[in-house]
């Protein structure tokens, strides 16, 4: 009876879902989504195809095909692209290595964790299209994380056009 009464005046910590929701923190993680910087999803993907997540993903549930031939990247750098990216989240067991070696910081972590279907096989399997989200969509669920990586990867491309400048000689006009 004490520890009833203890707990009928404090504050009630119930949560009506699905009508209330909690808020997430930030480092809450999920699921794997690819990062793109553009408006197209498929010219601005930041991922070029080294298949670095695929050989250190522990379950191994991501599968990437290399596309034959190359296009300009969000940058217009001449870049690979994966001509197939799937992750099976029925396998995925939200680990967070893929992220954490991926060169690019093309691959992160989403939120999103209502992924019930009705059917069992093919609707857990994402492919790259519903694996794609917009650098504002990042920028939204973990806003201090992608400020850090925006800041990262503009200072990674200064750096590299002020290498390139460097290395090519100065052109004279005539």
């Amino acid at each position: 009876l004490r520890v009833t009464l203890k707990y009928l005046f404090r504050k009630k910590i119930t949560v009506q879902y699905p009508e209330e929701r909690d808020r997430l923190p930030e480092n809450y993680r999920n699921f794997p989504f690819l990062v793109f910087d553009t408006d197209d999803a498929e010219a601005g993907l930041r991922c070029v195809a080294c298949k670095i997540c695929e050989k250190e993903c522990p379950p191994q549930c991501i599968y990437i095909v290399k596309s034959e031939d190359k296009k300009p990247d969000y940058m217009g750098k001449s870049q690979f692209y994966p001509r197939l990216f799937d992750i099976d989240i029925s396998v995925c067991m939200s680990c967070q290595i893929c992220v954490e070696v991926c060169p690019f910081e093309a691959i992160k972590m989403d939120k999103v964790f209502e992924l019930s279907r009705r059917e069992r096989f093919d609707s857990l399997l994402m492919r790259k299209g519903d694996l794609a989200k917009s650098n504002t969509y990042y920028h939204g669920i973990h806003p201090i994380e992608a400020a850090e990586v925006d800041a990262n990867l503009l200072a990674a491309a200064d750096q590299g056009l002020h290498g390139l400048e460097a290395d090519r000689p100065a052109l004279v006009e005539q």
